[in-house]
């Protein structure tokens, strides 16, 4: 079922003079704004990949990934009930988590018709008592019955593979390993694992050699230092 979530965020991006929900030969566009064809995913990246590769043999494209940096937990008593709770996840979204889901769209980005748009949003996520089949309910047990925007913050917008050096805030070395990107990213080691292969795959980083069995990488394109 459709979240109240992806229902507002396509109408904030077809505006005033938008198309919601467009026919195009053997595919459903969630907006089309002029000559853009607008992909609203909140789900994971893979599952729509080669549908936006053949999109994109024609059209310019858009694909909106939203990051849920802040939650609101609202729990109600029943569907459509009383509120029992409120309160703020623990859980916060960074714009580095874009790699979990870039590791699975390097066929498809980047592309000269392909932008991709993360926005950062507040959400509140309602949940009820659940009884679920496979389980046994216990008290306190809710499942998540929608997702509702709140508020939509900061943009970032990539149209190249450079642009993808936004995800990563801090200073790196001219060549280094997942360690250090990991310090750069402010994450896990996994997760520069995982921004590691997606920028090396996407054209952003090669590998360079080894240092102590970990692979090191330089940026692609990164401008000389002229000599003093």
């Amino acid at each position: 079922m459709e979240t109240s979530l992806h229902q507002q965020l396509k109408a904030h991006y077809a505006g005033d003079d938008g198309e919601v929900e467009v026919r195009l030969g053997r595919y459903r566009i969630d907006v089309v704004r002029g000559d853009v064809l607008i992909e609203v995913q909140h789900a994971g990246l893979a599952s729509i990949r080669d549908k936006i590769r053949k999109l994109c043999d024609e059209h310019r494209v858009l694909v909106v990934k939203p990051i849920v940096a802040r939650r609101r937990i609202i729990k109600l008593d029943r569907v459509d009930g009383e509120v029992v709770s409120q309160r703020w996840s623990p859980k916060r979204g960074a714009p580095g988590d874009l790699f979990d889901e870039l590791v699975h769209f390097t066929r498809a980005f980047p592309h000269p018709r392909l932008t991709l748009e993360t926005p950062l949003v507040e959400v509140e996520e309602v949940r009820c008592p659940g009884h679920g089949r496979r389980r046994r309910w216990r008290r306190g047990d809710h499942v998540v019955v929608d997702q509702r925007l709140a508020s939509v913050g900061e943009t970032l917008r990539f149209a190249k593979a450079a642009d993808l050096w936004q995800l990563v805030p801090g200073k790196l070395p001219k060549t280094f390993d997942t360690a250090e990107l990991a310090e750069a990213m402010s994450a896990h080691r996994w997760m520069a694992q995982r921004a590691a292969y997606a920028l090396r795959e996407m054209g952003a980083v090669k590998q360079v050699g080894k240092r102590r069995g970990a692979w090191l990488y330089e940026r692609v394109g990164r401008p000389r230092r002229k000599a003093a």
